[in-house]
Order: structure tokens, then sequence, then C-alpha cells
């Protein structure tokens, strides 16, 4: 990903924030065979890790690990959060090309295979953490047939642990742009216009906050 440093998102908490209001993500490998390899999971993070750190705790379905060859090379977890076009009809009338505001995290770390005990105990935080903001949630252990029939799908998939130890993060969100002129896209992207989004809109309130002229 190209570097800027106006739009260089450095702070760890503000990684993990990004992971945890957009958790499905892309795992991306370059294996032992020259081959580039991607699939798509949810992930959450690991709550025992400390305050400045970022742990990912997830799974893939089979044979997604052997394809990936997980755990024995490092893995590029790709993050992306909102995004959307920002139309030059948004700024002033000097002349200007359209741009892209987004904002993603590159993280990159060595897998640490889960084994079936923990697996199960992720697959259910998993679980958990999507069903907890349902009006009724359902639980993988809630009940002694849920129980066998979580430790079933166990055999079905590889958990992980992947401890990143390295990551890249960028938040374009018009820094470069007058204030005058960011106040105009967020209230184009909170309208009911073709290219709306209230996400965005809400991602750069919280760059706006923090800018300077």
């Amino acid at each position: 990903m190209r570097e800027n440093p106006r739009f260089a998102l450095s702070e760890v908490a503000e990684v993990r924030r990004l992971i945890e209001e957009n958790p499905w993500v892309s795992l991306i490998s370059a294996t032992s065979a020259g081959e580039l390899v991607a699939s798509h999971y949810p992930v959450i993070l690991d709550r025992a890790a400390a305050d400045d750190e970022i742990v990912l705790l997830s799974h893939v379905g089979r044979p997604d690990e052997q394809l990936h060859e997980l755990g024995t090379h490092e893995l590029l977890v790709i993050v992306q959060g909102p995004h959307g076009y920002i139309s030059p009809g948004w700024y002033d009338a000097a002349p200007a090309v359209p741009t892209w505001n987004f904002v993603t995290a590159h993280l990159h770390g060595t897998p640490e295979i889960l084994s079936d005990a923990e697996n199960l105990r992720v697959l259910a935080d998993l679980v958990d953490h999507f069903e907890d903001r349902m009006p009724e949630p359902r639980r993988m252990n809630g009940t002694l047939a849920n129980a066998e029939y979580a430790a079933r799908i166990v055999s079905g998939t590889v958990g992980f642990r992947l401890r990143v130890t390295r990551f890249t993060a960028k938040n374009k969100m018009s820094q470069n742009k007058p204030a005058a002129t960011v106040e105009r896209i967020i209230a184009e992207l909170d309208g009911d216009g073709p290219y709306s989004s209230p996400a965005l809109a809400a991602e750069m309130r919280r760059s706006r906050e923090g800018r300077t002229e």
C-alpha cells in the first residue's frame, strides 16, 4: 500500500477499533509453490492481549489451512473500513478530479494453530460476539445437543491466533481539503444521493476532529 504521511493511521487503538467494527477480513498467503492464496473470514480480537497489541482470533474451513500452508509463514490480513466515491462536484468551482475516501489496514503475522479445545472456544466466542446483539441470541454451547454439534464442526475447521508483528494503515478522509470542503463532502455522504454513505460520513467526522489547517 502506497504510504502518505498525511493519511497514515498509526495508533494501535484506532486499528483495533477498525477491526472490531469491520471484522470480515481478507487472508492472503504467498505459498511455497509461488502462488497467492486469498480467503475471507470473520475475526475477533483476543481480549487477553495487552492494550498495545493486536492479536486476532479466527478459523479457516478445511482445506484452506492446507492451501494457505497455515502456520508456516507470514499471513497478510487486510481489514477494510467504510469507503466510497468522492465527486469533484462536492468541492469548490476550481478544476479537480474525483477520488475515493477509505480506511484500511494491512496486518502481518504468522498464525499459531490452535488445539481442538481452543478452536471450539474461539468458535463459540465468534458466535457470541455476533449473536449478543440479537433479541434471542443463539449459542453454540447452550445445550448438550448444541455442544455435541459444536464438537462435530470443529473437525471441519482449523482455529488460529495471529499476533500482529507489524501493520500499515491508512485513513484517507479528505484531510488535504479545506474545512469547508470537508463539510460539504460530509453533507453529501449523509444525503440521499447515488454515492451517499452515512458510515463514511461518520469516519470523516472522526478524522475532522483532529485536523489542523
